[in-house]
């Protein structure tokens, strides 16, 4: 089985570096690809069966979960979040295994983090290999557009060496896998994940700003879902089909003019890099590139985080003061 499994990696990655990006990946109604996780009457499913709410209250938050495993593929959906006063709600997308590996789980996260009135959301990348919940590889960022206004698109790459996190389809971070990761990197089948929950503790400015629930009901809505990957049998991990389907529309990765995108956005809206923290890591993760342009814009922002300065009293890297540019992203 295992050799087997391990076939099907390597086939499934070369299917993924020959494949282009001509074509639009096909959606998927709710119901054929998702279940209600948790949040009873806090969860919708919209009269077009292609969408569907999720809110926060007072009484609780709101789910959804991916029927089936995947190992690999593209993932995606449309978001629209709440607007007017959001500080302490965080709206999540992404993928975890933690149902199945308690110890040792595997994460690829999108993290909407709300903000108070007149305050923008920001949006927060991470992933988790093997339960390296100790060693965060957090970046977080302002967006080029108000999210409460319509909705836009955000999507997840991922293969057996790289993980690309994409916002309207442009790339805004890359991981490429480097051997000393190890089990660091996402390895194992993953389910994806939509939540609103109360962040209330570390979500805006540290915990400085709460859920204030006269603003409730918070809804996040939801459409346009791409599951499209290897589905795997949650029992015995192994593939339900030989091939993937529609592989030849899979992101390959970063072309040039995409990647020309992706370094003026992160040169106008990155706010936190875990590969330039110097109070977390005096050695960068093996993975991080460093750019000593990108050092430097942080480092005036924050220079205690990203200069290495010896701070008097520790505080977490969620209490970093947010920031957006004023100039829009194209």
């Amino acid at each position: 089985m295992v050799n087997f499994l391990l076939e099907f990696f390597i086939l499934f990655s070369v299917l993924v570096l020959v494949s282009g990006t001509s074509r639009k990946l096909p959606t998927l109604p709710f119901d054929e690809g998702y279940l209600q996780l948790f949040g009873h009457d806090n969860f919708m499913v919209l009269e077009d069966g292609k969408s569907v709410q999720i809110s926060l209250d007072e009484r609780t938050g709101a789910g959804f979960v991916s029927q089936d495993l995947y190992l690999h593929g593209f993932f995606s959906a449309s978001i629209k979040l709440p607007a007017d006063y959001t500080a302490g709600v965080v709206v999540a997308f992404y993928m975890s295994n933690g149902d199945m590996f308690e110890k040792n789980h595997d994460e690829i996260d999108f993290e909407f983090l709300g903000n108070i009135r007149a305050k923008n959301w920001r949006i927060q990348t991470n992933i988790y290999g093997n339960g390296s919940t100790n060693i965060g590889r957090e970046e977080r960022y302002g967006l080029w557009f108000d999210p409460t206004e319509d909705f836009h698109t955000y999507s997840i790459l991922w293969t057996d060496s790289q993980i690309i996190f994409y916002v309207d389809n442009v790339p805004i971070r890359e991981i490429k896998r480097t051997e000393a990761m190890g089990g660091d990197f996402p390895s194992k089948p993953m389910s994806l994940y939509a939540t609103i929950w109360d962040g209330s503790s570390w979500a805006t400015n540290g915990g400085k700003y709460k859920v204030n629930y006269k603003y409730a009901p918070y809804v996040a809505k939801f459409s346009e879902f791409v599951l499209h990957g290897c589905a795997v049998d949650p029992i015995e991990l192994s593939p339900k089909s030989d091939t993937v389907q529609n592989s030849a529309s899979i992101p390959t990765g970063v072309s040039p003019d995409q990647r020309t995108k992706m370094e003026s956005f992160r040169k106008k809206y990155l706010q936190y890099s875990y590969c330039y923290d110097r109070t977390r890591y005096e050695v960068p993760l093996s993975e991080c590139v460093i750019d000593p342009k990108e050092a430097d814009r942080l480092q005036g922002f924050d220079p205690v985080t990203f200069g290495g300065i010896h701070r008097h009293h520790s505080k977490r890297h969620h209490q970093r003061q947010s920031r957006r540019e004023d100039a829009p992203f194209k």
